[in-house]
């Protein structure tokens, strides 16, 4: 008799996802899972050659953070322990370190080796060695407090503690209770914290070294063997970080504080329930989605919050105030994928655009907001992206003019020039009159003021990101009625235009006489990175940069067979010489299949720009296939900087089966489902549900469409289809239905008549 097993999951009414395992002669047995349980903090904890992820113990979208302090999974050892991240990126603010022989009054943590370290999204655990012993360790979260407890060896009756401050100052305010300041990279925004000990300090000892600080505390036999660090932390005060403490933790029982956070993970990843073909399917999609939570964060506290704007406290009116977003990445997937699951925390976020905007000095909207405030990282202005997609998928409880005007203030009032806050100059100027961002010839001395002292122009780079933020400003001109705006924003946004060389379809940086840049490499000209012309990808890759106006791209290319032939050559191309000097110069650009890479975010559209040129089981081949070779549910699965969600936003979409194109239009493209099932929770009582009958590895094929109850024959549908809710239904097969999808490509912009 043939033996079989199989692996499925599904969904059951108060969603788990069920294993079983089937045995010839065996019972079937069923063991139920929540969807945090699929969640692997660990995933991509590992890097191919840059940042990778981290384990990040967090509450969803909450000022509370942490992981462990180090570079990545592979090393052995760890610096202390954080009490918080102020930063998705793991900038550590403040260090603890337990010890057992002796106080360590030092300015530096303990370098620890350490051992059977458990993460979840709302608890750690770890033992850390000292010598043949160990100090076992749990940590749990709550929004803006946490618990730490420190599990003495039996015959033990004393422990030590010291904290650390890279830049402030502690003090003891009673028998049992610290507070401390920690002022942060821009020297004014201050991070204060309150902490209680579940036993008394027996003596306390401080040290400070420059602006750096730390104390040392000894206890004597905690209860139980175990001593309880609860604590608050506040940007606004010692007092509220104190208030913060006492509203969210009441005992120093970490039990209650772990069930507590493990439902509030259930809640927000059961917004959307899947039935996945396998465990590691699972796994992917809900560590995917548990990644789009780590940003942005709520800092309101009681009412208040901290701007690193304009370094005030002020009142949020009952609307709570976010930032730490890093716009450039996250506009392009996690801000329509929170719009879809989560509406009302989506406008709360760009309520907060808007108050940075007015807290802004220039009135400018934000770029990369972070707790100290705006960094202006990278290129463009992309919130605008954000405001103009709200807006056009009924988003729209927020004051569009006010952001508008923000917008293009930022867009014409501040430099293009990457990585720069100046007030715009000479070349900002030259693109208004010449339509681009003018190129320097390798080797040339960089003499405009407003390019940054370490940056390059990113000439290609600019000019085609701000092409999309004019195509957004006229979007969101033309819903306001300002149409001779909206027609000058629209005419700006055909910039693109000016630099594309129709000799060898792409994206070619002119100089200011306006000339291109010759001899030119599409593979390695520009220097580190590229960024002389282009941002982190080669002009292989900027080449389809272009997701507001693939019609036109496929005009200027020469009609779609020769789009299609331009796509092909972009994943078939090998890599120009070795791996080591390819990615030497180019160390963004990883996960490569030809010249493309699916390790930044310029590249997420790419894949699914074959159904724009009417052969979408192209799109639903190459997506599959990017899918399971570079994302996977192993320490090395997550391929580039995941940049908290921006990354992980596309694997979410794409695994459901559609994907957000463009941003700012109320569209979604059709890609292919790899979840067999999934009720999407949209807003109150509404659902969408999706039904891939068949779908698997194998049959990654569309055979048709159905969309609350009609054929769908285009691989596209808008945002006004589903919102109401909707039912989205696949059947699926191992082979191409080359007659599907292709008579009705994606809408594109079109200049207004």
């Amino acid at each position: 008799m043939k033996t079989s097993c199989f692996i499925s999951l599904l969904l059951l009414s108060v969603f788990s996802l069920s294993v079983f395992s089937c045995n010839t002669g065996d019972s079937v047995e069923e063991v139920q899972h929540d969807p945090v349980d699929y969640v692997n903090p660990y995933m991509g904890n590992i890097s191919h050659l840059l940042i990778p992820t981290y384990p990040m113990v967090h509450l969803p979208n909450s000022m509370m953070r942490m992981t462990p302090n180090r570079s990545d999974y592979t090393d052995l050892t760890f610096e202390g322990l954080p009490l918080m991240l102020t930063s998705h990126r793991g900038a550590v603010a403040y260090s603890l370190s337990p010890t057992l022989d002796e106080p360590h009054l030092s300015v530096r943590p303990v370098l620890y080796t350490y051992d059977r370290e458990e993460c979840k999204p709302y608890s750690y655990q770890v033992a850390l060695e000292l010598g043949q012993e160990n100090i076992e360790v749990g940590f749990v979260p709550s929004h803006q407090s946490a618990l730490y407890t420190f599990l003495l060896p039996k015959d033990r009756e004393d422990i030590y503690l010291s904290l650390m401050s890279h830049s402030g100052r502690f003090e003891q305010t009673c028998e049992h209770a610290i507070q401390g300041t920690e002022v942060l990279q821009d020297s004014i925004t201050t991070l204060y914290i309150y902490a209680e000990f579940n036993t008394n300090i027996a003596n306390y000892q401080g040290i400070e070294e420059g602006r750096r600080s730390a104390v040392a505390l000894t206890f004597h036999k905690p209860v139980g063997n175990k001593l309880c660090m609860r604590y608050g932390v506040s940007y606004i005060s010692h007092e509220q970080a104190r208030k913060n403490l006492q509203r969210e933790i009441v005992s120093f029982e970490s039990r209650p504080l772990e069930k507590r956070g493990r439902a509030i993970w259930n809640e927000a990843l059961g917004k959307i329930k899947i039935t996945a073909e396998s465990e590691n399917e699972a796994r992917l999609f809900y560590t995917s989605l548990y990644r789009t939570y780590e940003r942005m964060i709520n800092i309101s506290e009681d009412g208040y919050y901290y701007s690193g704007v304009d370094k005030q406290v002020h009142p949020d009116h009952g609307s709570p105030y976010y930032t730490d977003d890093w716009i450039w990445d996250t506009y392009r997937a996690t801000h329509p994928l929170r719009l879809l699951i989560d509406p009302v925390k989506e406008l709360q976020m760009i309520r907060s655009f808007l108050r940075m905007s007015d807290e802004d000095s220039n009135g400018w909207l934000a770029t990369f907001p972070e707790i100290t405030g705006d960094s202006r990282r990278m290129n463009s202005n992309h919130g605008v992206a954000v405001l103009a997609d709200a807006y056009a998928k009924g988003l729209n409880d927020f004051d569009l003019g006010k952001g508008y005007e923000a917008a293009r203030k930022a867009i014409q009032e501040k430099t293009l020039a990457p990585w720069s806050d100046k007030p715009a100059g000479e070349l900002d100027a030259f693109y208004r009159q010449h339509g681009y961002f003018p190129a320097l010839p390798e080797g040339v001395k960089e003499s405009a003021p407003e390019v940054h002292s370490w940056e390059n122009r990113q000439a290609i780079a600019v000019t085609l990101g701000t092409a999309y933020d004019y195509w957004c400003l006229g979007r969101i001109a033309e819903m306001l009625g300002k149409t001779e705006e909206a027609e000058e924003h629209y005419r700006l946004s055909l910039g693109y235009r000016n630099v594309f060389n129709p000799a060898t379809n792409f994206f070619h940086p002119k100089d200011q006489n306006g000339d291109f840049i010759m001899p030119f490499d599409y593979t390695f000209s520009g220097g580190q990175g590229a960024r002389a012309y282009y941002g982190e990808n080669n002009g292989w890759v900027y080449r389809w940069d272009l997701p507001f106006n693939v019609a036109d791209l496929i005009d200027l290319m020469g009609g779609k067979d020769r789009m299609i032939a331009a796509l092909d050559s972009t994943l078939q191309t090998p890599m120009t010489g070795w791996k080591f000097n390819f990615f030497h110069r180019l160390p963004d650009h990883t996960a490569n299949i030809g010249q493309f890479s699916m390790s930044n975010e310029p590249s997420l559209h790419v894949p699914y720009l074959y159904n724009y040129a009417g052969q979408p089981w192209r799109t639903q081949k190459l997506i599959c296939t990017i899918i399971h070779e570079w994302f996977r549910n192993d320490l090395m699965g997550m391929p580039g900087d995941e940049d908290g969600g921006g990354m992980s936003a596309f694997i979410v979409f794409s695994m459901l089966g559609f994907y957000p194109m463009p941003v700012g239009l109320p569209v979604y493209v059709i890609g292919t489902p790899m979840v067999k099932y999934a009720e999407v929770s949209l807003s109150i009582g509404k659902k969408l549900v999706i039904h891939a009958r068949s779908a698997s590895l194998k049959n990654k094929y569309i055979k048709s469409v159905r969309l609350n109850g009609r054929p769908l024959l285009q691989p596209w549908f808008t945002h006004e289809d589903i919102a109401d809710g909707g039912t989205l239904e696949f059947t699926m097969g191992p082979e191409p239905n080359y007659t599907w999808g292709t008579e009705t490509p994606p809408p594109s912009f079109k200049m207004p008549k």
